[in-house]
């Protein structure tokens, strides 16, 4: 038996076809890869920046923390409001907290502490803070 018989016989046609799947699948496999290289070739570049870009991806994926304050602590924060709205927009945390002090405030480090710890004051890159209201008004009001 020879030719077409001997193919359909032997299960020729099935073989074939599984044959041409499995070089089509690898050629598919093949372009996709070869089109991601230039990501896999960046990471290599820059496998200095990984531990870096892993800080930055788990703070993103971290949910904003909301402390709540007790009663004590909103008059507080309500107080140094009081003398950050007496300075300029952007002040300095010593000068603060030396007004916290004259003005009798009870424990103003803590309550200063907290107020950093809670977002309610921000940092600035020029070293001085600034108030943020919204988060003022999501935490104490």
């Amino acid at each position: 038996m020879y030719g077409l018989q001997a193919i359909s016989a032997h299960n020729g046609w099935a073989i074939s076809v599984v044959g041409i799947t499995i070089v089509f699948t690898g050629l598919v496999l093949l372009s996709l890869s070869i089109a991601q290289l230039h990501k896999i070739l960046d990471l290599w570049e820059n496998r200095h920046n990984l531990g870096s870009l892993k800080e930055r991806l788990l703070k993103k994926n971290q949910p904003e923390k909301i402390l709540s304050f007790t009663e004590q602590q909103k008059e507080s924060a309500k107080q140094f409001k009081l003398l950050a709205r007496t300075m300029d927009d952007s002040f300095a945390l010593p000068k603060l907290l030396r007004l916290a002090e004259v003005s009798g405030l009870n424990a103003p480090h803590s309550s200063l502490a907290l107020l950093l710890e809670s977002g309610i004051i921000k940092s600035e890159e020029s070293g001085f803070f600034t108030w943020d209201r919204e988060m003022f008004m999501k935490i104490v009001q």
